[in-house]
């Protein structure tokens, strides 16, 4: 029996936290897992969203913006590209992460992939959970 090849959404802090650490999950998650075992979902927002906040913080993460915008082509590359026509704001406590949300309602996800777990209480009411990237691992057989 074939495993299901779960499709998710990867939070922002999740990517910043794997361009700062080779050690982590979430390094692990972007540069080490075979892409075959989940489909990643984008938007032009999230990407947008990583670029500017890796750029912004490019004195903690110790890459050029040239190596930064590299990282962001090859994850356009292997993901799947959403775009959202639809707008729930606000829904969740923080605004600003609603169009997680919605991506992952429009891609239909299984799993946000996030460190700020509070941040999505709620969601479930559309079929998501909520895992970091050490669960999600676990789930997908990689650690």
């Amino acid at each position: 029996m074939k495993k299901k090849k779960y499709k998710i959404v990867v939070d922002t802090n999740v990517f910043i936290s794997a361009l700062k650490s080779k050690r982590g999950a979430s390094f692990k998650l972007f540069f080490d897992t075979p892409k075959e075992k989940f489909e990643n979902n984008i938007s032009p927002s999230l990407i947008f969203e990583y670029e500017s906040i890796a750029k912004r913080d490019s004195g903690n993460i110790m890459l050029s913006d040239n190596e930064i915008d590299s990282i962001l082509d090859m994850i356009c590359k292997w993901s799947n590209k959403c775009e959202i026509y639809f707008l729930w704001r606000p829904y969740l406590k923080d605004p600003k992460d609603d169009f997680i949300l919605e991506l992952a309602v429009e891609s239909q996800s299984d799993f946000i992939i996030t460190y700020n777990e509070n941040d999505f209480k709620g969601i479930e009411k559309f079929g998501l959970k909520v895992l970091n990237p050490k669960e999600f691992l676990k789930k997908i057989g990689e650690i």
